[in-house]
């Protein structure tokens, strides 16, 4: 089989001559074409790292239903018997009824302030990275990493919380966005109170917990609005639209970028054409036609954005792979179809203002008289 060489069609090969004569203009044109790629793609696919990391925050919670008093309770609590409407609602999923006070969690050489959660059924909420999570929970305590660390305690010791001893059987995962933002954990009735502060639902999957967060609340708020309902899945859907809006703004000062690049490029190629009007009249005296110095003066133009492209889409690709290794852990999410949706854009905008740059140029150039070009 034959392999074809570009630049052997005429128009290319002129093309490719004429830029490599003038080296250094070639290089401050394709370098703003350059910039403005990867304003579009790397800036697009660095947003979609960040969108994937917040959403990864809140994708392990997606099941979760949290159940709170609503506006027109007045004891501002859950109570026992709307506990129960929420287990006969909730058929097959977790009900976790919590309490939360600030208490004084001391080791024998550190004490700290912290946000104590009593809850009855903590294997359903939270990750051990040490230990086992029982349920139901009724002796022992849960520290999560960071508070273990603090007070200088390891799994098995024995704290002190509110006054009281409790041995640590468990250290959660390190606390992240939304899922583990717990301190300490202590069983439901070591934290007294009519009520309960919340009650976590766990569905068996987003969709039911989307569902039992409509029919909860149907089902309590019949003559007043006891209790409302959160589920992570709106906090996703609000990122998703800002991420959205950024991503947009961003593209937006991206494609200015290769606008400006886009004129400096119809600049050089009309200094091009005024340096090489002889040229140009020869070519026409000699019987090339118009539509041949057109296409040689438009392929120049179209070479600049192909390669600037080309040099954009590596960048990008390169700061895709770094952002994601260093806000993801993995690296190859910038080969994702979202990131190559940025990076065609990208390349696709180099070329087609690049080219139409080049118009304009080329009709001028095709359109002068070669006797009256000669003669200057």
């Amino acid at each position: 089989m034959t392999v074809v060489d570009p630049l052997d069609f005429p128009a290319l090969r002129m093309a490719w001559l004429n830029l490599w004569r003038n080296r250094l203009r070639t290089g401050l044109a394709t370098l703003g074409i350059v910039i403005g790629v990867v304003a579009i793609a790397a800036i697009g696919i660095t947003g979609t790292a960040l969108q994937y990391g917040a959403t990864q925050e809140l994708g392990g919670l997606s099941n979760t239903v949290t159940v709170f008093p609503g506006e027109e309770n007045a004891d501002n609590v859950i109570t026992d018997s709307q506990v129960d409407s929420i287990e006969r609602v909730a058929t097959g999923a977790v009900v976790a009824p919590q309490r939360t006070e600030t208490m004084a969690v001391a080791s024998r050489s550190e004490r700290r302030q912290v946000n104590v959660e009593a809850v009855s059924r903590p294997a359903a909420l939270y990750d051990a990275a040490e230990g086992t999570i029982p349920s139901p929970m009724r002796s022992g305590a849960l520290l999560n990493a960071d508070v273990a660390a603090e007070l200088g305690v390891e799994l098995g010791q024995t704290v002190s919380i509110g006054g009281r001893s409790y041995r640590i059987i468990a250290i959660l995962d390190e606390p992240g966005g939304f899922g583990q933002g717990v301190s300490v954990v202590v069983p439901l009735d070591d934290i007294e109170g009519d009520g309960y502060d919340q009650v976590t639902v766990v569905a068996a999957d987003g969709e039911d917990a989307q569902r039992l967060a409509e029919e909860i609340p149907a089902e309590l708020n019949q003559r007043e609005e006891v209790v409302g309902t959160f589920t992570p899945a709106d906090i996703q859907e609000s990122v998703s639209g800002f991420f959205a809006t950024l991503n947009a703004a961003l593209l937006g000062v991206g494609s200015i970028s290769l606008l400006v690049a886009g004129v400096s490029i119809l600049n050089v190629m009309l200094m091009s054409v005024v340096e090489r009007r002889a040229e140009i009249g020869v070519f026409r005296a000699v019987g090339i036609r118009r539509r041949e110095v057109m296409r040689m003066i438009v392929a120049e133009a179209a070479l600049l954005g192909v390669v600037g492209g080309v040099v954009g889409v590596v960048l990008s690709i390169l700061i895709g792979y770094t952002v994601n290794g260093q806000l993801n852990g993995q690296p190859m999410l910038v080969f994702q179809p979202r990131n190559l949706e940025f990076l065609a854009l990208g390349f696709g905008f180099a070329v087609a203002a690049s080219t139409l740059s080049g118009i304009y140029p080329a009709w001028k150039a095709s359109t002068a008289n070669p006797v009256e070009v000669l003669r200057g």
